[in-house]
């Protein structure tokens, strides 16, 4: 989807600007309509922002747990009756994240000026705050439950936290383990192998097969070590930058779903994300259009939330949400039968506070269960290679001292 910044002109007259997405032009117009009368301008946001040198050397990021921490502030101070220009004021002074703190204070202007809440977080914090936020807040201004949606807020986001936390553990292990493990490799290939290689040389006896293997796969690594590294270094790089088109993004994250047990986990992720964010924006009161919209953005994985994001389309055509995501195919065939009865029956937002809760538990579930298959896998490609070095070296040492 694309970013543009628009203005636009409120049901009471006043000039808004704010931050929005669409799949085009036409489509950013027609989700601003739905909030604003008018639509004044729409431009689309320069890409360069998010380029990778920004993300992985210092840009702007929210630190979710201080985020987390922020909306129970909110619900706390504003609960016990503080206004609300006050309770802006109190949570910046308390605040250390430096992100939020530089937010805060721009919003505690705004607010002391009269402006809402939710258009201030809205156009300070774009790129910053989630999307769900931002209409939770819109949602209780309007009704006048602004303690009730940052309390909900809180504890939607504090969940998320603990289940991304999760999920990017048992991402990351095997990840760190595979890197850990190539450099040992190397390591021993280019360092310690060849003193063996000169001992064996210096004797100039017939060397078992297993440790002529050895040998030629340490030559390798010594003569070819830089050229790996390049490789290595360009097919990061390559990846990196498929990865931040459109195509590769849409690509990448649709095969992430097809790995062993790793895919399983993302996919038991996006349902977890799906209903318990749909539920706290319909809770919010949102209509369901616009709450399937912001959910879609806030899914992990790119091309079920590109898929969620379309389903927008069939439901303003009338078509309910269990069919459409029946039709989409990109959610768990439980998750879509329980969505549909729970709209048929009238309970939608029940039912998926109570499929939300069972894809919190399958999802710890396979997360505990990848890391108890990973750990002896990974052991023993450890031991297979350690006890192939180890074989390879002693073989050939007792097959020179039976010749001596």
């Amino acid at each position: 989807m694309i970013t543009y910044k628009y203005s636009a002109v409120s049901k009471d007259g006043m000039k808004v600007n704010g931050v929005i997405e669409g799949y085009n032009e036409m489509d950013a117009i027609d989700r601003i309509k739905a909030d604003y009368d008018i639509v004044l301008k729409v431009t689309p946001m320069e890409e360069a922002k998010e380029s990778i040198l920004t993300r992985e050397l210092g840009g702007t990021k929210l630190n979710n747990k201080e985020f987390t921490v922020m909306c129970s502030q909110f619900a706390i101070i504003i609960k016990s009756g503080i206004p609300i220009a006050r309770a802006v004021t109190l949570v910046y002074e308390k605040t250390t994240d430096k992100a939020l703190k530089k937010l805060l204070k721009k919003v505690s202007t705004d607010v002391e000026g009269g402006r809402s809440l939710a258009a201030s977080f809205e156009e300070n914090g774009a790129g910053l705050l989630p999307q769900t936020f931002i209409e939770s807040i819109r949602a209780g201004e309007e009704s006048g439950n602004l303690n009730t949606a940052f309390e909900s807020m809180y504890e939607h986001f504090d969940k998320q936290t603990k289940i991304g936390a999760k999920v990017k553990g048992a991402l990351m292990y095997p990840a760190f383990v595979l890197v850990l493990g190539i450099v040992v490799v190397i390591v021993m290939m280019v360092k310690v192998i060849p003193t063996f290689i000169n001992i064996f040389d210096g004797l100039d006896a017939e060397l078992p097969a297993i440790t002529k293997s050895l040998i030629a796969v340490s030559t390798f690594f010594q003569h070819y070590w830089a050229l790996l590294a390049v490789i290595a270094i360009v097919g990061f790089i390559a990846y990196k930058v498929y990865g931040n088109t459109e195509e590769g993004r849409i690509k990448l994250a649709k095969n992430s779903l097809k790995l062993p047990v790793l895919g399983n986990i993302q996919q038991l992720n996006a349902a977890s994300q799906f209903s318990n964010t749909l539920v706290t924006m319909i809770d919010a009161g949102l209509p369901l259009t616009k709450a399937v919209s912001i959910t879609a953005k806030a899914l992990d994985n790119y091309y079920i939330s590109q898929e969620v994001g379309k389903m927008t389309g069939q439901i303003e055509e009338g078509h309910t949400l269990g069919d459409a995501m029946r039709d989409s195919g990109c959610m768990p065939d439980i998750l879509t039968d329980m969505t549909a009865v729970g709209e048929e029956s009238g309970e939608l937002s029940e039912t998926l506070s109570t499929i939300a809760a069972y894809y919190d538990s399958e999802l710890a579930t396979a997360i505990s269960e990848a890391l108890a298959k990973l750990e002896p896998t990974i052991l023993v490609v450890i031991a297979a290679f350690a006890g192939y070095v180890v074989v390879a070296i002693y073989v050939a040492m007792f097959s020179m001292y039976g010749s001596m």
